[in-house]
């Protein structure tokens, strides 16, 4: 039996326009008898294993909700192949949905012999292109990237190890990549050369300067009959696990605000011309929220963490995604004291009725993915595979 193991040498989580390494390793597991997986495979084969072929290949599938998307009809890969879809090599087999995106198959060996507890190493190198669309699982349309890696014994059917991995998109980077390679290139050709920046280095060096500035904008949120809360937003560009950090300011206002909550929602826009019934179809989505009783506070702040495992904004040929923080301030038109100055702590009512209204008000933000490994450190996916070849 052959042990075909794949192991990433990095982690599951890329940026776009970065490179997958992969380890794949074929070992004849022979010698390795006393496993019970393995007795009934030995039985039926001799000592010496012999691989037709190996290939190995990086695809994004694309699954939508088919009452809400259309999606262009096109030949599956099981459809186009020309031989038996038992012995091709057919990343996708099984799988529902459409290929948006696949790499070169690339071959890593053909006719491989391994003795008896022997093993081969091969080192699978794949660039993402810049050009595809995030991981994203949304409510209508979803993308899912894997390495698939396929193996054939002589006289045997084709076998397939899948290792998931998460894309993230970095707008706007073949313009930085591009900037970069045109300054790195010397006046003087005498001069040493700087040593080169890898493209996650780039990626990242431009996200923190995007995300790092702060520019305070200032937002005046008023009711017809008056004046609520004057909101601080330090800034609207936000990494993946950053919070996202703003102030209220209640001291000049006219009409007391009660409570107020925040929520970080997401906007999920289905365009026009892929929409099942023509016309733009929008779905909101709330991920973390934070509310607190303002009565009588002369300023609170805002502290509201983004999740790491959300994909940030983007736009496909089919689906935009954009993120807002979706504000509602319950006020109320009932004059409500405030406590006597000598009132001892604790023993002021409030009143038992209040007259209240709603208001409610949206704001667009911005944001960013972040480093590769504090996301696979906190989703915690495997970053190998295991298959068996009897």
């Amino acid at each position: 039996m052959i042990e075909v193991n794949a192991r990433l040498l990095r982690s599951v989580v890329y940026v776009a326009g970065d490179c997958v390494d992969c380890l794949v390793t074929f070992k004849n597991t022979a010698t390795e008898s006393n496993h019970e997986q393995n007795r009934n495979c030995l039985k039926k084969s001799s000592a010496i294993e012999n691989l037709a072929w190996a290939s190995a290949q990086i695809h994004c599938h694309c699954a939508v909700d088919e009452a809400k998307v259309l999606f262009p009809k096109s030949p599956s890969q099981e459809q186009i192949a020309t031989g038996s879809t038992d012995t091709s090599f057919i990343p996708c087999r099984g799988e529902k949905g459409h290929v948006v995106f696949s790499s070169k198959p690339k071959i890593l060996f053909c006719d491989l012999c391994l003795m008896p507890g022997e093993s081969k190493t091969f080192v699978y190198k794949e660039m993402i292109p810049t050009s595809v669309p995030p991981s994203y699982k949304g409510q209508a349309v979803r993308y899912a990237y894997k390495i698939t890696i396929g193996a054939q014994k002589v006289n045997a059917l084709t076998k397939l190890l899948r290792i998931p991995i998460k894309v993230f998109v970095v707008k706007d980077l073949t313009e930085v990549l591009k900037r970069r390679l045109a300054k790195s290139v010397p006046h003087n050709p005498f001069l040493p050369q700087a040593s080169k920046q890898s493209v996650l280095e780039i990626a990242f060096d431009y996200l923190e300067d995007l995300t790092s500035r702060r520019r305070p904008n200032y937002y005046n949120i008023t009711h017809q009959n008056g004046k609520v809360v004057r909101f601080c937003l330090l800034k609207s560009s936000f990494r993946l696990g950053e919070d996202i950090v703003g102030t209220f300011d209640f001291a000049e206002a006219t009409i007391p605000c009660v409570q107020y909550s925040v929520t970080l929602q997401s906007e999920e826009e289905v365009l026009g011309e892929s929409s099942a019934n023509g016309e733009s179809r929008v779905t909101t989505l709330g991920y973390c929220k934070q509310h607190e009783f303002c009565l009588h506070l002369r300023t609170t702040h805002l502290a509201l963490p983004v999740p790491v495992h959300i994909t940030p904004s983007f736009r496909s040929d089919i689906v935009e995604l954009r993120w807002k923080l979706h504000f509602e301030f319950v006020v109320t038109t009932t004059p409500v004291p405030l406590p006597a100055a000598r009132t001892p702590s604790g023993n002021w009512h409030a009143p038992e009725l209040l007259e209240v209204q709603t208001m409610v008000w949206d704001l667009p933000i911005s944001l960013y993915p972040t480093h590769p490994s504090h996301v696979a450190n906190a989703i915690k996916a495997p970053s190998q595979g295991t298959l068996y070849l009897c």
